[in-house]
């Protein structure tokens, strides 16, 4: 997720997650997260229909999209070549280390106090659009097909958008025209950016704090083998079932308040695995920052 800029006393870790875990040390008291169990509830599973993706926003907040416009092989080329990064010596990685004070590049949690919470989790945070404002010093240069894989992936998901996203801009809900959004992927007002990582720890720790999204929506390409990714609805924390070939669709703060609370930005994060590694490539769609963001007029009841 897009993050605020750090004040001036933030720091990053010492050390990142994998490190952590490949010298066997003891988790630190930072990233210890009460975690429960939660349940299994059935995510809506799409391929676009209007009246769908209308119940899908207004009672869940998210879905899962196939028959998207990607092929399930192209989609295993990205996440290998994900995982070919991670799998990388660390001194390889720190090529691309994030800084204090920016965003994209390697590494994990920015610490702001001693008191925080952490996300027991490394990432690789990148920005792909508008294309000027890609810092391509973070890009990977290994493995050799990372930057071209991760271009290509950014154009398929531009057009995934247009194909997923479209009826957006249509749905209705009682004769009412709902919500027009501004997720442009091709406007330099709109910003998409990367975040992979993996984890490994103990049940003790989420992977990532809970958090609802403050961007317009996102995008989630899951780990094919390994679950972790939970949200909250009716008080109950509940998994999200895998589907290999699937898009994980998450509707954003921006929308939610667009919509006048129609449509649902629900509170998510990613519980660990004790055993395994968990990958994830979540594409996040921001409009600029100085547009302001309100509901639709035909949404408000002035009385």
């Amino acid at each position: 997720m897009a993050e605020s800029a750090p004040p001036t006393n933030a720091k990053l870790p010492q050390k990142t997650v994998q490190e952590l875990v490949i010298n066997g040390e003891e988790l630190p008291e930072q990233y210890i997260q009460k975690n429960g169990e939660g349940g299994v509830l059935d995510v809506p599973l799409l391929e676009v229909p209007l009246q769908k993706l209308r119940f899908a926003l207004s009672s869940w907040g998210c879905f899962q999209a196939i028959n998207h416009g990607i092929t399930h092989s192209f989609l295993e080329e990205v996440r290998e070549v994900v995982k070919e990064f991670f799998a990388l010596p660390m001194e390889e990685k720190r090529k691309y280390s994030r800084e204090v004070y920016g965003f994209d590049g390697y590494g994990n949690d920015i610490i702001l106090s001693e008191q925080q919470r952490l996300g027991w989790s490394d990432r690789l945070y990148l920005t792909l659009n508008p294309e000027d404002q890609r810092r391509l010093k973070y890009w990977p240069e290994t493995p050799q097909a990372f930057r071209y894989i991760l271009r290509d992936y950014t154009v398929k998901m531009e057009m995934m958008t247009e194909v997923v996203l479209r009826p957006w801009h249509v749905a209705e809900l009682k004769g009412q025209l709902l919500f027009r959004a501004v997720w442009k992927t091709s406007d330099n007002d709109s910003k998409i950016q990367l975040l992979s990582k993996m984890s490994k720890a103990r049940s003790c720790s989420w992977g990532q704090n809970t958090f609802r999204c403050i961007s317009n929506h996102h995008s989630l390409l899951q780990d094919k083998e390994v679950e972790g990714l939970q949200f909250q609805k009716d008080n109950q924390c509940c998994k999200i079932p895998i589907i290999p070939e699937a898009l994980f669709i998450n509707v954003g703060d921006q929308v939610e308040i667009m919509s006048n609370g129609i449509f649902k930005s629900p509170v998510h994060g990613v519980v660990t695995n004790s055993e395994r590694e968990r990958m994830s490539l979540a594409v996040f769609y921001i409009p600029e920052p100085e547009k302001e963001i309100e509901p639709d007029d035909r949404l408000v009841n002035e009385s």
